[in-house]
Parts: structure tokens; C-alpha cells; sequence
């Protein structure tokens, strides 16, 4: 596994899970959002973040977290590996309330500095609905990948800490 691309829901745990494997494995860490969102929340121009995400893609090793749906295939076909983080809804919802109070005024460790954290409410229906409107298309992608690719779909707490578990028993063997 050198190029792994983890992807999900927001509030599935992308981020902190990308950290803790990247540091299992040594690999470098990108958080999308902390590129995509220029100071007080300005996006970057499409071509300037295909651009972006085109250099960061061809890089021998990466951890890569973050949706951003249309670019999405020029991830996938990048990555050896894709963890997607199916977590329940209510978990999700439960993490990106409990984030907004806890970074209140403040930036996420994963966000560009200039990023206070907020929620706003087309933010917290596309939580909501991620399952409904996101999760198959997310499928249907994974499923059409090549089967040289490896794919974990995680759907529980348990499941993301098995994994975790199991890269570290795996590393630790090799060394």
C-alpha cells in the first residue's frame, strides 16, 4: 500500500484515520480540505485544484483524504488502495456537532489555518442525505475499479479499529 485514497461521508473520520494509518506506514498524509479551502473559505478554481490534486497523485506514496466527488476518478485511478469509512448517519451527524463545539472559533488541525470551523445547514443535510444521494454512487465506483486495486469498505467503529489492529500486527511483523 503506497497510494491509499480514503473517502466517506464527513464526520466518518476521514481525517483522523489518515493520520493514524499514515503514521503506521510512514506515509505522507494530504487532507484535501486543507488545500481545496483558500482563507475565509474561498475555493480554489477548478483548474488550479485539478492541477493540484494531478501533482499530488503522481507522487510515488500518499495517504489522500478527503470526497470531493469530481475528481474523484482521477483518485481511484492513482491508488492502490481505497478505504472508504461507511459509517452509520447518526455517527456522522454526532461528529460534525461535536467538532463544531469543540474547534468553535477555531481551525481544525486539518484545515487551512485561515478556516474557522462552522456548520451550516446545507452542510448538515448533505450529511444527512449522504447515504441516500452519495454512498451508491460511491459503490457503483468502487465496484468498476480493477481488481488489482484493493478496497476495504469499513462500516463500524469495530471494523476501522480491526483494521488498524491488523496493518499495525503487519508492520510490526516485517520489521
Amino acid at each position: 500500500m503506497n497510494r491509499i485514497l480514503i473517502i466517506g461521508s464527513p464526520g466518518s473520520g476521514k481525517s483522523t484515520f489518515s493520520q493514524v494509518v499514515g503514521d503506521i506506514l510512514s506515509l505522507p498524509v494530504i487532507h484535501l480540505d486543507r488545500y481545496y479551502w483558500k482563507p475565509n473559505w474561498v475555493s480554489t478554481p477548478k483548474e488550479e485544484w485539478e492541477q493540484f490534486l494531478m501533482d499530488i497523485a503522481g507522487q510515488d506514496q500518499w495517504i489522500i483524504d478527503g470526497n470531493y466527488n469530481g475528481t474523484l476518478d482521477l483518485r481511484l485511478r492513482y491508488a492502490d488502495t481505497v478505504i472508504f469509512l461507511d459509517m452509520p448517519r447518526l455517527l456522522c451527524i454526532y461528529r460534525i456537532l461535536k467538532r463544531r463545539i469543540q474547534y468553535h472559533g477555531k481551525t481544525r488541525p486539518d484545515l487551512n489555518e485561515a478556516c474557522p470551523e462552522r456548520l451550516d445547514g446545507s452542510f448538515f443535510r448533505w450529511v444527512w442525505n449522504y447515504n441516500k444521494h452519495t454512498r451508491q454512487q460511491v459503490l457503483q465506483r468502487l465496484e468498476q475499479l480493477d481488481p488489482n486495486k484493493r478496497v476495504f469498505v469499513l462500516k463500524s467503529r469495530r471494523e476501522v479499529s480491526a483494521f488498524i489492529d491488523q496493518l499495525t500486527y503487519d508492520r510490526e511483523k516485517r520489521n
